[in-house]
């Protein structure tokens, strides 16, 4: 199994991934562990703060077994620095082909983000058959997932954006659907009063949803 493949089938077993945006190493580790108490040993560390890759280092090397991402990586030098970090994928937020070429020239898991059927006809192109949806509800939603399904019926989808404990086991249920991209347990304001017990408390429901699929 490649690289690819792995983490693929790695995504369909954590059911969902946390997008985490924060600064400090520290803080990125207490929020990992409440995850983990919640059941969710992953998350996709993004690239918008300038401290991202060294969080990404303290988590990962804290939590060795956990599956740690990096998001919103918008060029080759930021595929680096996440990668060095310990990053084991890359997200990106949308399809930019120099750095999915670059991924795929690395042998670097990449899950770019597409809305359209013409960014999915370029990925198909490009040799992949898995994309971040993003945003998700903004473009549509489940309904434009299975539209664009119809098309593309090779193509899987890890829809981000938009996605909370009321929505989550709806775009689940549907079979291209390998996982949830979501901020709504590791919010900013969760991360700010250091209320790693909410986050923890809300990991919790987002598994059983997860686990009910």
């Amino acid at each position: 199994m490649d690289k690819m493949s792995e983490i693929i089938s790695q995504l369909k077993k954590t059911g969902i991934v946390p997008v985490v945006k924060i600064d400090d190493e520290q803080k990125g580790i207490k929020v990992m562990e409440a995850l983990r108490a919640g059941g969710i040993n992953c998350a996709e560390i993004t690239f918008r703060t300038a401290n991202a890759a060294s969080v990404i280092k303290a988590v990962s090397s804290t939590f060795p077994d956990a599956f740690i991402g990096a998001g919103t990586v918008l060029n080759a030098a930021q595929v680096d620095s996440a990668v060095e970090a310990g990053a084991k994928f890359i997200v990106s937020p949308g399809f930019n082909p120099k750095t999915v070429a670059y991924c795929q020239s690395k042998n670097i898991p990449m899950l770019p983000g597409c809305s359209t059927a013409s960014e999915i006809e370029i990925a198909i192109e490009m040799g992949l058959s898995q994309v971040k949806f993003f945003p998700a509800e903004e473009s549509g939603g489940l309904k434009k997932i299975k539209a664009l399904s119809g098309p593309f019926p090779q193509m899987e989808f890890m829809p981000t954006g938009g996605i909370n404990l009321s929505n989550l086991a709806e775009y689940l249920s549907f079979s291209k659907v390998i996982a949830c991209g979501g901020s709504f347990m590791v919010s900013s304001k969760l991360i700010e009063e250091e209320n790693y017990d909410e986050i923890t408390r809300i990991s919790k429901e987002a598994m059983k949803i997860v686990n009910a699929r």
